[in-house]
């Protein structure tokens, strides 16, 4: 048990305000439509245990399954074999505070790319930071 703990990389985990209500941020992390605008092309439902698919482009379809939903607040999903994740939103009246959290990163594992997650953690570290801009373009806010 001691080896997993050790070769656990944090999660990525980033919080953003948005001036938007909570239920116009929930429906742009929570719909296949919203996830399509910012995100990823996907055919996404709302559904605990629905299985979907994210098209990350050059790196082809992605086979995701919704693991949790309990709107507004809290959306999670399995991506790809190692990780997951989670869009928690907070109403703070009339805006909302989202967090994305990306976890399941391993040192010793590597992507269905070949990609180390070391190398890839710290691209998508970057990544979230331009995707929740452009969520916030999205939404106006």
């Amino acid at each position: 048990m001691e080896n997993n703990i050790q070769n656990t990389l944090p999660d990525i985990r980033q919080t953003e305000v948005f001036n938007a209500p909570i239920q116009k941020v929930w429906e742009a992390v929570a719909t296949s439509e919203g996830i399509a605008a910012w995100f990823m092309p996907n055919d996404f439902q709302p559904v605990l245990g629905y299985e979907f698919h994210l098209n990350a482009g050059p790196y082809g379809m992605s086979p995701c399954k919704v693991t949790e939903i309990d709107p507004p607040n809290r959306l999670s999903f399995k991506w790809g074999k190692d990780w997951t994740l989670t869009f928690e939103l907070v109403d703070l009246n009339g805006k909302t505070q989202f967090t994305v959290i990306h976890s399941g990163w391993d040192v010793n594992k590597v992507t269905e790319f070949g990609e180390t997650h070391t190398i890839v953690r710290d691209r998508m570290d970057h990544g979230w930071a331009g995707l929740k801009k452009k969520l916030g373009e999205y939404l106006g806010a």
